[in-house]
């Protein structure tokens, strides 16, 4: 892990996690200490990482290494990570799963390519003594654990923005909604929550979920929307990340849309934030991945252990299988041209010369940041 990434958990962790999660705990606070065949004691302890796809930048650049880190941090370097990239399969995903139990990992974090699939793969670990810590998505089956962000309110922050981008437009145009994956139970709550604040104050004019949250699907949406809709009409785009945020601006750039109309994102990517610096992405929410890696982490290592966890900031989740799950859920951040300097510059996400390319240079000095 290089010296910036880890500049990075220290600094976003400080600054954005102002509660803490302890890796143990009184029974009296957290709970009855877990039995588990896979309990081990000291710090050499295996940790399975299961991540769902590497098209969308932060699972490799952020999750992973943040998460080795806090592993080795909390073991004093014994601890193992074992990792595996389900590319967005959920049938290869409930294999790796297999192979995890297979290999006697001590404990699994898994974020699901789709949660209702993998419910089987954690019944399969539990019986094997394994318990599971669901990251970032609220997996179904028996799960012991679960860390991710406010997922609701990431909706609610888009359809904030989006409202305050189109001003007096919103009451006489059109937009475009485009969701996330339906397998993705993140993607309903994103939506939950954009519909919450836009509803009956926007045209929704066509919406998808799309497929596979694919840049490439979202572009043909929107080709398919402007067609539908007349590209004069449609005044603004809710898209739930910055990945297919890419693809809408395309297609808007095909129909030639001058100027082109707000469209919103999600994860800060290095793209999209570069997009938002040429005023072609209206905005983005900077999720700080270090708490959220930080707290999978201590639950994954305290569960590994047989030890009791506790939580201060979301008590309790319940998922359509399991009640009362013990949680974590992390704030999330607008980000907009006003706000990059304090947000991702600042947590060194990105430097400012990694924003400040060539081709985003003069943009970038008209906002003070080379």
């Amino acid at each position: 892990m290089n010296t910036r990434m880890r500049r990075a958990a220290v600094a976003v962790a400080a600054s954005a996690m102002a509660v803490s999660l302890a890796a143990c705990g009184s029974a009296k606070e957290s709970g009855d200490k877990k039995d588990s065949s896979a309990a081990v004691n000291g710090s050499a302890i295996k940790v399975g990482l299961l991540l769902p796809e590497n098209q969308t930048a932060r699972y490799e650049k952020f999750d992973k290494p943040l998460i080795e880190k806090a592993v080795a941090d909390l073991t004093a370097g014994k601890g193992e990570v074992v990792y595996a990239n389900a590319k967005q399969d959920a049938t290869t995903q409930n294999s790796q799963v297999d192979t995890m139990i297979t290999n006697k990992v001590n404990v699994l974090i898994i974020d699901a390519v789709d949660s209702k699939a993998i419910a089987g793969s954690v019944k399969k670990a539990k019986e094997a003594g394994i318990p599971v810590v669901a990251y970032d998505r609220l997996a179904e089956g028996p799960i012991d654990a679960y860390t991710s962000f406010d997922n609701e309110e990431v909706g609610k922050v888009q359809g904030k923005a989006l409202l305050e981008a189109l001003g007096d437009k919103a009451k006489d145009g059109q937009i475009v909604m485009m969701n996330g994956s339906v397998t993705d139970p993140n993607a309903k709550l994103f939506k939950q929550g954009a519909h919450s604040v836009l509803d009956g104050k926007v045209n929704v004019a066509k919406e998808y979920d799309t497929v596979e949250w694919k840049p490439e699907n979202a572009n043909t949406n929107m080709a398919a929307a402007l067609s539908a809709v007349g590209k004069d009409k449609i005044v603004g785009v809710y898209s739930a990340n910055d990945g297919m945020a890419g693809g809408i601006i395309t297609a808007l750039k095909a129909a030639n849309l001058s100027p082109l109309p707000p469209v919103t994102g999600q994860d800060a990517e290095l793209a999209g934030v570069q997009r938002i610096v040429a005023g072609e992405q209206f905005m983005s929410v900077y999720k700080p991945y270090a708490p959220e890696a930080e707290a999978a982490a201590k639950m994954a290592v305290a569960l590994a252990k047989g030890d009791p966890i506790a939580t201060t900031a979301t008590a309790k989740v319940d998922s359509p299988t399991t009640k009362g799950v013990p949680s974590l859920l992390i704030p999330v951040i607008s980000l907009t041209k006003a706000n990059i300097k304090d947000t991702v510059i600042r947590d060194n996400v990105y430097t400012a010369d990694e924003i400040c390319s060539d081709k985003y240079a003069a943009a970038c000095a008209t906002l003070g940041l080379k």
